[in-house]
Formats: structure tokens, sequence, C-alpha cells
């Protein structure tokens, strides 16, 4: 664990703050939900807590299969990393932050189509762009993202194509695993 030098106290309703630079540096936005351990020497670790995270081994399978049977690459993404990927290199993918670019996309909302010379990639440094991508919603909030990538450079895409709708499908399924 790193030390900060920076110290809070703790207030008389029993909060406390978590520095700005901290929150700015761990892409810790307002509402963002935190999970607290303790260890046996006293420590107190907050950690960012991501829901579609639980669901990483589930991703996995579902982007596999749309990998195999469509021939698609995709990624399924929490708000900040990537949680699993098929038909990318998961070495380039899984587990790297998401490019600000790709985090307006999700907080459009909605589907995003690729227009001509347009160049986002999912992550920095990986070797995709991506095609379609489609937030994942739970109950209100954005929650992470589904997203097929290429390797071709600023392609004109069909919103009503069959991949479009199968993006817009994972995330909508996805999703759905949280409400309720």
């Amino acid at each position: 664990m790193k030390a900060t030098g920076i110290v809070r106290r703790i207030d008389d309703l029993g909060r406390v703050v978590i520095p700005k630079e901290i929150r700015r540096t761990m892409r810790i936005r307002e509402g963002d939900p935190l999970e607290i351990y303790t260890d046996r020497e006293g420590e107190v670790i907050f950690k960012k807590y991501s829901p579609i995270g639980e669901l990483a081994s589930f991703a996995a399978q579902y982007v596999d299969t749309l990998n195999k049977i469509c021939s698609m690459s995709v990624v399924v993404t929490d708000r900040d990393v990537v949680i699993s990927s098929a038909g990318v290199s998961k070495k380039e993918y899984n587990d790297k932050k998401l490019t600000e670019d790709f985090e307006s996309i999700m907080d459009g909302r909605s589907l995003y189509v690729c227009k001509e010379n347009a160049k986002i990639n999912v992550c920095d440094g990986a070797s995709g762009y991506v095609k379609y991508a489609m937030p994942i919603i739970s109950e209100g909030d954005v929650i992470g993202a589904v997203a097929c990538v290429t390797s071709e450079e600023g392609v004109t895409l069909d919103p009503h194509s069959t991949e479009a709708k199968l993006i817009q499908t994972a995330a909508t399924f996805l999703g759905r695993q949280f409400e309720g």
C-alpha cells in the first residue's frame, strides 16, 4: 500500500472526506459505490465497487459466444476498465483503463455507431477501434458498456445492422442481471 501523507479526521457523523487528488487519480466520481475492507493490522481499505465485475466470468462466456458464432471482436467494461474480451488480444484489453473518449460514449447513454474518420479506442494502446458501443444501464445508472471493435479505421456503419443489435442486446441483458 502506498502512503499519501494526507490525514483526514472523521466528523461527528462518522464521515471522512477522500481528498480530491485521490478521487481524481483513482477516477472516483460523486455517487460511485465503494467497498470497505478491514485487516488485522487495523487498516481500513476503500475499493471502488464494480457491480459488472461480479459478472466477469459470465460476461467472458457471453463475449466468447458472440465471437465464435458471429465472428465479432467484443469487449465488456465496467466504468473504469475492460473486464472481458474475445476476438482481440486479452493482453491489450483486459484490466486496461478506458480512454476518456470511450467514457464519453458511456456517458451518452445510447448506442454509439462509428462515423467516417472516427478513431475511438476502448483503452490506451489497444490496436482496435470502436465500431459499436452500448452502455450497460441498470436501475438508471451506467455501470459499464459492451463494444464491438475492429482494426479498420474510419468505417461508416449502419445502426440497424445485426452487429449493432447484438451489442444492444448484450448490454441490455447484462444490465437486467442487476435489476430486481
